[in-house]
């Protein structure tokens, strides 16, 4: 298993959603669409709280793409 690179754009990027709390929508490669703040992450999954504080652990590999939620 390689070590989680900080350095990545990607990695970076949710990283600073997470510091400012900014609401995102991930969509899935199923066309799902989940909203809610970033709790953490790391080489495998972004956990994500919902508005109701509620924990949803999502796969990277199921991520077809993140935003800011506007």
């Amino acid at each position: 298993m390689s070590d989680f690179d900080t350095g990545l754009p990607s990695i970076r990027q949710v990283q600073t959603y997470t510091q400012e709390k900014q609401p995102i929508e991930i969509k899935l490669l199923t066309n799902d669409i989940l909203v809610g703040t970033v709790f953490w992450q790391d080489h495998h999954c972004i956990c994500l709280q919902d508005e109701h504080q509620q924990p949803i652990l999502v796969w990277r590999q199921a991520i077809a793409y993140i935003k800011p939620k506007i």
